[in-house]
């Protein structure tokens, strides 16, 4: 579990193909891996993924066809957002994200407001009816808030901090972004239908 609060951005620094999966080498210094132990969950833009190997500045990760076939993909040199996985003790200062990523989202546009900038992305259909105004969703592993919200298209406002400390800076128009949406609303639709079920 994880809270959307990125620690680190890293970035990929080997891939290697691994019988059609891939096998990552990220460079993370910064994220502080001392208390890393192999076996340890990271999540890597918005992926819960499983450190298989650990040195004071670089973690490996091995990531299967499946999680690639629904996520947004990886490549050489890929600056990535790095989050440890939530102790009960920690300041839940996001909200509750669990590393699964529902869809690919497209950056429609992303538009300076002054200070702020506003990110517009499109969402698969199927992940639309869970996104509300107010609500929380997690844009490559970053916990941010919905704005505005028509049919597919969905808008959020990025404070300087967040583009200082993610690598949401770097997104454009065209750009494929993970995207998983509020655990609260999947519950909330799975109690809706088992209300309806005949007893």
């Amino acid at each position: 579990m994880f809270t959307g609060i990125i620690q680190s951005v890293g970035h990929i620094e080997t891939l290697t193909p691994k019988d059609g999966d891939i096998e990552l080498q990220i460079a993370a210094a910064q994220l502080g891996l001392a208390d890393i132990a192999v076996g340890d969950s990271i999540a890597v833009n918005g992926i819960c993924l499983t450190a298989t190997k650990i040195t004071s500045s670089h973690f490996t990760v091995h990531v299967s066809q499946a999680t690639m076939a629904v996520t947004s993909g990886f490549s050489l040199g890929l600056a990535v957002n790095l989050e440890k996985a939530l102790r009960l003790s920690d300041h839940l200062g996001g909200h509750l994200v669990s590393g699964h990523v529902d869809g690919v989202g497209q950056v429609t546009a992303f538009t300076s407001l002054g200070d702020s900038w506003q990110l517009t992305i499109k969402a698969p259909h199927a992940l639309s009816k869970y996104i509300a105004v107010k609500g929380s969703i997690c844009v490559d592993g970053v916990s941010l808030t919905v704005n505005a919200i028509q049919n597919d298209i969905f808008s959020i406002n990025l404070i300087p901090h967040t583009l200082e400390n993610t690598t949401l800076a770097g997104l454009k128009a065209g750009a494929s972004v993970n995207l998983e949406i509020d655990l609260i609303a999947r519950y909330v639709e799975r109690m809706t239908e088992w209300a309806k079920e005949p007893v």
